[in-house]
């Protein structure tokens, strides 16, 4: 396929290769060395959709930002923050603005993003056929089209929902002649290929195709890091790669005190193993046998506080959550192991919850509570450590603890200029909060009183 000989030889210039990977099927290897922090590939992508459109809060269609936003005339779904993205996405929504601006407003208000994700990867590839759109060895529709949609593996039920959605592709692009089996692959295709794009913060702005990077495969232990840039996706080495390295994005016992039960005795920090019926749970350390029943006693009352926890959440009633949270903290640290993602998860939600009480000092206790966990569940260089020592810095620095912030920042930093790059706003201000600090402690250090 002259496509495929087409982008084995671009990748061959950025020092990458499509190979196929024993049991994993195709994968990206390096054809030369990559440093922690260097840029392995960056795409734009296929079709992207932002997560907010049309009324109420929205963001740009070229970059994500959210301001200075204004909306397209006629279809009035597009916003745009100025000219310049207007003018880079043109030939795509002037398509689409004819599609989206000939529907009655109830069938508007069926688009989601990833309907109109759909919508937008068909008009990219009939605007490419017809030569509108240029296209490049790392930039064309074979690409998508070769993408595993895993549609065999999913069940009756969302298959007759992806035939729904493709029928309602149709609706909208009535003049576009639409395969419905194909447009049901492509829906698949999304599920398993598409990304969530963040920004610096890891806060979610839309979803994006990105058929190239879609190449590399997932693991557990990543040898490098997906971030964004507006909608730019850049992959950058986590570690050291020789050439030769698979590139890939993101044991029992690691499994049973993540997500297991702990010993019974407080000072003792093995795990839980359950018998064949889970009637009775053996530490593996000690030897303590814990009861099954009284495990899930204790394990139906954190489900039963979590639902009036997260309902007096979702109500804004901040002071109630917080006080049944504490009480589920309380009793996960008897159920499960000081390492286990339940109570981390119930410690991300107490530092939510403090920072919108804007009591610092419990935001603080409870951020430094993660990140040990985030240590253990993630690589050595990751964007959620580091941006988690990033919030411990922005509270310690608060709180007037200059020296610990310091710290935090400084660990920040080392990992995230790894991550992130250093081009980005974000971390020009981050670099710039480390040097204020610095200042700051200097000053301390000298008798001054900042």
């Amino acid at each position: 396929m002259a496509w495929a000989d087409d982008l084995q030889r671009a990748l061959l210039t950025r020092g990458l290769s499509v190979a196929s990977i024993p049991g994993k099927g195709r994968g990206l290897v390096t054809t030369r060395d990559f440093s922690p922090g260097e840029v392995i590939i960056y795409q734009e992508p296929y079709a992207a959709s932002p997560n907010k459109f049309g009324v109420g809060l929205s963001s740009c269609d070229g970059c994500f930002a959210s301001n200075n936003l204004k909306k397209c005339s006629a279809c009035r779904i597009a916003w745009y923050c100025g000219n310049r993205c207007q003018k880079s996405e043109w030939k795509l929504h002037q398509a689409e603005c004819q599609a989206l601006a000939s529907l009655a407003e109830d069938k508007k208000k069926l688009l989601t993003p990833t309907l109109r994700l759909i919508v937008r990867l068909l008009l990219r590839r009939k605007l490419q056929d017809e030569q509108v759109i240029p296209t490049t060895a790392t930039d064309n529709y074979n690409l998508v089209n070769v993408l595993e949609s895993h549609i065999n593996d999913i069940d009756e039920k969302q298959l007759v929902l992806f035939a729904q959605m493709a029928n309602l592709i149709k609706l909208v692009l009535p003049l576009l002649e639409i395969d419905i089996k194909e447009v049901t692959h492509n829906f698949s295709k999304l599920a398993c290929n598409a990304h969530t794009i963040c920004d610096d913060e890891l806060r979610p702005l839309g979803t994006g195709l990105y058929p190239v990077i879609s190449i590399i495969n997932h693991s557990c232990m990543p040898n490098s890091v997906l971030m964004f840039e507006g909608r730019v996706a850049y992959v950058r080495a986590l570690v050291p790669l020789p050439k030769d390295t698979e590139n890939s994005d993101e044991g029992l016992k690691e499994d049973a005190i993540l997500e297991g039960y702990r010993c019974k005795d407080m000072k003792c920090n093995g795990y839980l193993l359950p018998d064949s019926e889970e009637k009775v749970f053996t530490c593996q350390l000690c030897g303590f046998i814990r009861d099954g029943k009284e495990i899930k006693m204790v394990a139906s009352k954190v489900t039963l506080l979590s639902e009036n926890a997260s309902s007096c959440l979702s109500s804004g009633k901040y002071s109630e959550a917080s006080a049944l949270y504490k009480t589920i903290e309380q009793l996960q640290q008897k159920l499960h192991h000081p390492f286990s993602i339940y109570l981390l998860q119930t410690h991300e939600t107490l530092l939510k919850i403090f920072m919108e009480l804007k009591d610092w000092e419990e935001a603080l206790a409870y951020c430094r509570l993660t990140i040990p966990i985030y240590q253990r569940i993630y690589p050595a260089i990751h964007p959620m450590t580091g941006l988690q020592f990033y919030t411990c810095g922005k509270l310690e620095w608060l709180l007037g603890r200059t020296e610990d912030a310091l710290r935090s920042f400084t660990k920040a930093t080392d990992i995230l200029r790894i991550t992130h790059g250093t081009r980005t706003p974000f971390m020009r201000e981050l670099i710039s909060k480390l040097e204020e600090v610095k200042a700051e402690a200097s000053f301390k250090l000298s008798g001054g009183d900042y």
